[in-house]
């Protein structure tokens, strides 16, 4: 089991960096679109909705290489007190 939870850490990690680039082209795209629109004067009608697109498919492909380097911002001033096993099963609760 514990290989298998290794293998799908390396591959959340694998996956959270190479999608890590669509960050770079989301800004490329919205700073041209944002060129376009207000100083050529010829927005394209697609811009929005492929910008949507790319920032959903980003947050959900790094959201699970945040989680592989436990990286979530959590309230610790509480979450500290807890015990371990009183962690944990917070941990198994929120994800």
């Amino acid at each position: 089991m514990q290989k298998l939870l290794l293998f799908v850490d390396k591959i959340s990690t694998w996956v959270g960096q190479a999608f890590s680039w669509f960050i770079v082209a989301l800004t490329l795209h919205v700073s041209w679109e944002v060129f376009s629109r207000y100083v050529l004067d010829h927005p394209r009608a697609w811009a929005f909705d492929a910008m949507i697109m790319m920032y959903g498919t980003l947050f959900m492909m790094a959201g699970a290489y945040t989680l592989a380097k436990n990286g979530h911002v959590r309230g610790d001033v509480i979450y500290g007190f807890f015990s371990p096993r009183a962690q944990a099963a917070l941990d198994l609760t929120l994800y």
